[in-house]
Protein backbone atom coordinates (compact mmCIF):
# COMPACT_ATOMS: atom_id res chain seq x y z
CA UNK A 1 0.00 0.00 0.00
CA UNK A 2 2.81 2.46 0.94
CA UNK A 3 4.31 1.81 -2.91
CA UNK A 4 0.82 2.76 -4.50
CA UNK A 5 0.26 6.07 -1.83
CA UNK A 6 4.10 7.23 -3.20
CA UNK A 7 3.05 6.49 -6.96
CA UNK A 8 -0.33 8.04 -6.76
CA UNK A 9 1.82 11.41 -4.73
CA UNK A 10 4.42 11.36 -7.81
CA UNK A 11 1.26 11.25 -10.07
CA UNK A 12 -0.41 14.36 -8.31
CA UNK A 13 2.86 16.04 -8.50
CA UNK A 14 3.73 15.55 -11.95
CA UNK A 15 -0.12 17.41 -12.43
CA UNK A 16 0.71 20.11 -9.88
CA UNK A 17 4.47 20.75 -12.03
CA UNK A 18 2.78 21.11 -15.14
CA UNK A 19 -0.52 23.36 -13.98
CA UNK A 20 2.63 25.50 -11.96
CA UNK A 21 4.80 26.21 -15.25
CA UNK A 22 1.09 27.26 -17.16
CA UNK A 23 0.86 29.58 -14.67
CA UNK A 24 4.23 30.84 -14.82
CA UNK A 25 4.69 29.57 -10.92
CA UNK A 26 7.81 28.36 -12.50
CA UNK A 27 10.75 30.49 -13.10
CA UNK A 28 11.16 30.90 -16.40
CA UNK A 29 15.01 29.43 -16.94
CA UNK A 30 13.06 25.68 -15.99
CA UNK A 31 9.59 26.62 -17.49
CA UNK A 32 9.78 23.55 -20.03
CA UNK A 33 5.87 24.46 -21.05
CA UNK A 34 6.74 28.07 -21.83
CA UNK A 35 10.12 26.71 -23.09
CA UNK A 36 8.79 24.39 -25.28
CA UNK A 37 6.76 27.29 -26.97
CA UNK A 38 9.22 29.51 -27.17
CA UNK A 39 11.62 27.41 -28.72
CA UNK A 40 9.36 26.06 -31.31
CA UNK A 41 7.75 29.60 -32.33
CA UNK A 42 11.41 30.81 -32.94
CA UNK A 43 12.14 27.78 -35.08
CA UNK A 44 8.84 28.19 -36.67
CA UNK A 45 9.77 31.73 -37.74
CA UNK A 46 12.82 30.78 -38.91
CA UNK A 47 11.52 27.93 -41.27
CA UNK A 48 8.89 30.58 -42.78
CA UNK A 49 12.01 33.31 -43.09
CA UNK A 50 14.63 30.65 -44.29
CA UNK A 51 12.81 28.15 -46.13
CA UNK A 52 15.06 25.26 -47.51
CA UNK A 53 12.23 23.16 -49.36
CA UNK A 54 10.26 26.92 -51.07
CA UNK A 55 7.28 24.73 -52.25
CA UNK A 56 6.28 23.46 -48.83
CA UNK A 57 3.46 25.34 -46.72
CA UNK A 58 3.98 26.94 -43.86
CA UNK A 59 1.44 24.60 -42.44
CA UNK A 60 2.76 21.83 -43.72
CA UNK A 61 1.26 17.99 -43.60
CA UNK A 62 -0.34 17.05 -40.52
CA UNK A 63 1.13 20.10 -38.98
CA UNK A 64 -1.63 20.10 -36.17
CA UNK A 65 -1.28 16.33 -35.13
CA UNK A 66 2.35 17.20 -34.79
CA UNK A 67 1.84 20.02 -32.38
CA UNK A 68 -0.56 17.50 -30.79
CA UNK A 69 2.09 15.01 -30.09
CA UNK A 70 4.80 17.49 -28.80
CA UNK A 71 2.33 18.57 -25.76
CA UNK A 72 0.78 14.82 -25.28
CA UNK A 73 4.78 13.02 -25.40
CA UNK A 74 6.20 16.19 -23.27
CA UNK A 75 3.34 16.78 -20.69
CA UNK A 76 0.14 14.79 -21.35
CA UNK A 77 1.99 11.37 -21.13
CA UNK A 78 4.36 12.08 -18.69
CA UNK A 79 1.88 12.14 -15.88
CA UNK A 80 1.04 8.79 -16.53
CA UNK A 81 4.81 7.37 -16.99
CA UNK A 82 5.69 9.43 -13.96
CA UNK A 83 3.72 6.50 -11.42
CA UNK A 84 5.21 4.06 -14.33
CA UNK A 85 9.02 5.66 -13.24
CA UNK A 86 8.06 5.99 -9.22
CA UNK A 87 7.05 2.09 -9.50
CA UNK A 88 10.57 1.17 -10.95
CA UNK A 89 12.33 3.34 -8.87
CA UNK A 90 10.64 1.27 -5.99
CA UNK A 91 11.46 -2.02 -7.38
CA UNK A 92 14.86 -1.15 -7.77
CA UNK A 93 15.43 -0.43 -4.16
CA UNK A 94 13.37 -3.19 -2.83
CA UNK A 95 15.89 -5.19 -5.15
CA UNK A 96 18.67 -3.06 -3.90
CA UNK A 97 19.83 -1.18 -6.50
CA UNK A 98 20.74 2.10 -5.72
CA UNK A 99 21.73 5.04 -8.01
CA UNK A 100 25.38 4.33 -7.31
CA UNK A 101 25.32 0.64 -8.26
CA UNK A 102 26.94 1.29 -11.45
CA UNK A 103 29.00 4.57 -10.16
CA UNK A 104 31.96 4.67 -12.97
CA UNK A 105 32.35 8.57 -12.26
CA UNK A 106 32.36 10.85 -8.89
CA UNK A 107 30.78 13.84 -10.31
CA UNK A 108 31.54 16.01 -7.79
CA UNK A 109 35.11 16.52 -7.95
CA UNK A 110 35.24 18.38 -11.51
CA UNK A 111 33.77 21.90 -11.78
CA UNK A 112 30.25 22.46 -12.87
CA UNK A 113 30.62 23.50 -16.55
CA UNK A 114 32.32 19.69 -16.83
CA UNK A 115 29.69 18.04 -15.26
CA UNK A 116 26.98 19.52 -17.67
CA UNK A 117 29.27 18.56 -20.74
CA UNK A 118 29.55 14.75 -18.99
CA UNK A 119 26.40 14.28 -18.10
CA UNK A 120 24.88 15.65 -21.96
CA UNK A 121 27.81 13.59 -23.50
CA UNK A 122 26.61 9.78 -21.87
CA UNK A 123 22.74 10.92 -22.06
CA UNK A 124 23.06 11.26 -25.79
CA UNK A 125 25.16 8.65 -26.38
CA UNK A 126 22.66 6.40 -24.93
CA UNK A 127 19.66 7.96 -26.77
CA UNK A 128 22.12 7.57 -29.45
CA UNK A 129 22.24 3.28 -28.29
CA UNK A 130 18.33 3.42 -27.93
CA UNK A 131 17.55 5.01 -31.37
CA UNK A 132 19.91 2.02 -32.91
CA UNK A 133 17.77 -0.79 -31.40
CA UNK A 134 14.66 1.11 -32.71
CA UNK A 135 15.69 0.46 -35.94
CA UNK A 136 17.40 -2.81 -35.44
CA UNK A 137 14.73 -5.01 -33.93
CA UNK A 138 11.03 -5.49 -35.39
CA UNK A 139 9.39 -5.32 -32.11
CA UNK A 140 10.86 -2.04 -31.28
CA UNK A 141 10.62 -0.22 -35.35
CA UNK A 142 6.87 -0.96 -34.80
CA UNK A 143 6.35 1.74 -32.37
CA UNK A 144 9.18 3.61 -34.02
CA UNK A 145 7.53 3.79 -37.22
CA UNK A 146 4.90 6.55 -36.28
CA UNK A 147 8.27 8.98 -35.81
CA UNK A 148 8.91 7.88 -39.61
CA UNK A 149 5.56 8.37 -40.85
CA UNK A 150 6.07 12.14 -41.14
CA UNK A 151 6.43 13.16 -45.14
CA UNK A 152 7.22 16.29 -45.13
CA UNK A 153 9.40 17.39 -42.37
CA UNK A 154 9.23 20.37 -39.90
CA UNK A 155 10.06 21.42 -36.16
CA UNK A 156 7.01 19.63 -34.62
CA UNK A 157 8.11 16.36 -36.10
CA UNK A 158 10.83 16.23 -33.34
CA UNK A 159 8.12 15.54 -31.10
CA UNK A 160 5.92 12.72 -33.38
CA UNK A 161 6.93 9.57 -31.84
CA UNK A 162 4.83 6.74 -30.25
CA UNK A 163 4.40 7.08 -26.64
CA UNK A 164 5.97 3.43 -25.65
CA UNK A 165 9.28 4.72 -26.67
CA UNK A 166 9.22 7.04 -23.61
CA UNK A 167 9.14 3.40 -21.51
CA UNK A 168 11.71 2.33 -23.36
CA UNK A 169 13.95 5.48 -23.22
CA UNK A 170 13.63 6.18 -19.62
CA UNK A 171 14.94 3.19 -17.93
CA UNK A 172 17.69 3.19 -20.25
CA UNK A 173 18.32 7.21 -19.83
CA UNK A 174 17.99 6.18 -16.30
CA UNK A 175 20.99 3.81 -16.51
CA UNK A 176 22.78 6.79 -17.71
CA UNK A 177 22.63 8.53 -14.89
CA UNK A 178 23.66 5.39 -12.56
CA UNK A 179 27.06 5.57 -14.52
CA UNK A 180 27.34 8.98 -13.36
CA UNK A 181 26.94 7.59 -9.64
CA UNK A 182 23.26 8.85 -9.56
CA UNK A 183 24.11 12.56 -10.64
CA UNK A 184 21.91 14.86 -12.12
CA UNK A 185 22.95 17.83 -12.11
CA UNK A 186 20.92 21.45 -10.66
CA UNK A 187 21.27 23.21 -14.14
CA UNK A 188 20.10 19.60 -16.51
CA UNK A 189 17.68 22.16 -17.25
CA UNK A 190 20.27 23.75 -19.70
CA UNK A 191 21.00 20.45 -21.45
CA UNK A 192 17.03 19.81 -21.86
CA UNK A 193 17.09 23.04 -24.16
CA UNK A 194 19.53 22.55 -25.62
CA UNK A 195 18.75 19.34 -26.54
CA UNK A 196 15.09 20.43 -27.68
CA UNK A 197 16.12 23.43 -29.96
CA UNK A 198 18.63 21.16 -31.86
CA UNK A 199 15.74 18.52 -32.42
CA UNK A 200 13.81 20.93 -33.22
CA UNK A 201 16.08 22.75 -35.96
CA UNK A 202 17.48 19.06 -37.01
CA UNK A 203 13.42 18.17 -37.67
CA UNK A 204 13.14 21.70 -39.40
CA UNK A 205 12.46 23.11 -43.03
CA UNK A 206 16.16 25.07 -42.65
CA UNK A 207 19.33 24.64 -44.58
CA UNK A 208 21.70 23.77 -41.84
CA UNK A 209 24.86 22.15 -41.43
CA UNK A 210 27.37 23.46 -39.04
CA UNK A 211 30.33 23.57 -41.08
CA UNK A 212 33.39 21.37 -39.83
CA UNK A 213 31.25 21.32 -36.56
CA UNK A 214 28.99 18.64 -38.37
CA UNK A 215 31.31 16.07 -37.06
CA UNK A 216 30.35 16.43 -33.71
CA UNK A 217 26.35 17.98 -34.27
CA UNK A 218 23.76 16.79 -35.98
CA UNK A 219 22.04 19.12 -38.29
CA UNK A 220 19.04 19.30 -40.68
CA UNK A 221 20.92 18.07 -43.81
CA UNK A 222 22.17 15.30 -41.86
CA UNK A 223 19.02 13.73 -40.20
CA UNK A 224 17.03 14.44 -42.87
CA UNK A 225 18.50 11.34 -44.41
CA UNK A 226 17.86 9.46 -41.66
CA UNK A 227 13.83 9.68 -42.48
CA UNK A 228 15.15 9.06 -46.00
CA UNK A 229 12.55 6.34 -47.70
CA UNK A 230 15.38 4.49 -49.31
CA UNK A 231 17.93 3.33 -47.39
CA UNK A 232 22.00 2.54 -48.47
CA UNK A 233 21.86 -1.68 -49.40
CA UNK A 234 21.99 -3.40 -46.00
CA UNK A 235 21.42 -0.65 -43.63
CA UNK A 236 18.45 -0.65 -41.02
CA UNK A 237 18.97 2.94 -40.77
CA UNK A 238 21.22 5.67 -41.05
CA UNK A 239 22.44 8.65 -39.17
CA UNK A 240 20.91 7.67 -35.50
CA UNK A 241 22.41 10.57 -33.76
CA UNK A 242 19.91 12.90 -31.66
CA UNK A 243 22.09 16.06 -30.24
CA UNK A 244 25.38 14.87 -31.62
CA UNK A 245 26.66 13.22 -34.96
CA UNK A 246 30.17 12.13 -33.75
CA UNK A 247 28.95 8.78 -32.84
CA UNK A 248 27.91 8.02 -36.51
CA UNK A 249 31.08 8.68 -38.25
CA UNK A 250 32.85 7.19 -35.49
CA UNK A 251 30.56 4.15 -35.89
CA UNK A 252 30.00 4.07 -39.34
CA UNK A 253 26.52 5.02 -39.32
CA UNK A 254 26.30 8.47 -41.17
CA UNK A 255 25.06 9.08 -44.79
CA UNK A 256 25.17 12.51 -46.47
CA UNK A 257 25.36 11.72 -49.94
CA UNK A 258 23.59 15.56 -50.96
CA UNK A 259 22.33 18.16 -49.33
CA UNK A 260 18.82 19.26 -51.66
CA UNK A 261 16.93 18.88 -48.89
CA UNK A 262 14.48 16.90 -52.26
CA UNK A 263 14.56 13.06 -51.01
CA UNK A 264 11.62 11.58 -50.35
CA UNK A 265 11.01 10.89 -46.59
CA UNK A 266 9.10 7.67 -45.32
CA UNK A 267 9.70 3.91 -45.13
CA UNK A 268 8.33 1.69 -47.44
CA UNK A 269 4.92 0.21 -46.43
CA UNK A 270 4.18 3.87 -44.89
CA UNK A 271 0.70 4.04 -46.97
CA UNK A 272 -0.83 1.86 -44.05
CA UNK A 273 -0.01 3.61 -41.31
CA UNK A 274 -3.14 4.96 -39.47
CA UNK A 275 -3.73 8.82 -40.27
CA UNK A 276 -4.99 10.44 -36.77
CA UNK A 277 -3.31 9.73 -33.32
CA UNK A 278 -5.38 7.23 -32.12
CA UNK A 279 -4.51 5.06 -34.76
CA UNK A 280 -1.05 5.30 -34.23
CA UNK A 281 -1.09 4.84 -30.51
CA UNK A 282 -2.50 1.53 -31.16
CA UNK A 283 -0.66 0.35 -33.91
CA UNK A 284 2.55 -0.74 -32.77
CA UNK A 285 0.13 -3.48 -30.38
CA UNK A 286 -1.55 -5.45 -33.14
CA UNK A 287 -0.20 -7.96 -35.45
CA UNK A 288 2.33 -6.97 -37.63
CA UNK A 289 1.53 -6.78 -41.30
CA UNK A 290 3.23 -7.56 -44.33
CA UNK A 291 4.02 -4.30 -45.86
Amino acid sequence: MSWIHEIIQTIWGTINWILNMIVFHVPWYKNYFWGLITISLVVWMLEIIFPWRKQQAIFRKDFWLDGFYMFFNFFLFSIAISGFYKGLALLFSYLGILKTSLRFFDMSQYPQWLQLLIFFIVLDFVQWFTHRLLHRYAFLWKFHQVHHSVKEMGFAAHLRYHWMENVLYKPLKTFAVMILGGFEPEQAYIIHFIAITIGHLNHSNIKITWGPLKYILNNPVMHLYHHVYKLPKGKHGVNFGISLSLWDYIFGHAYVPEDSGMIEIGFPGDRNIPKGFIGQSLMGFKKRKHL
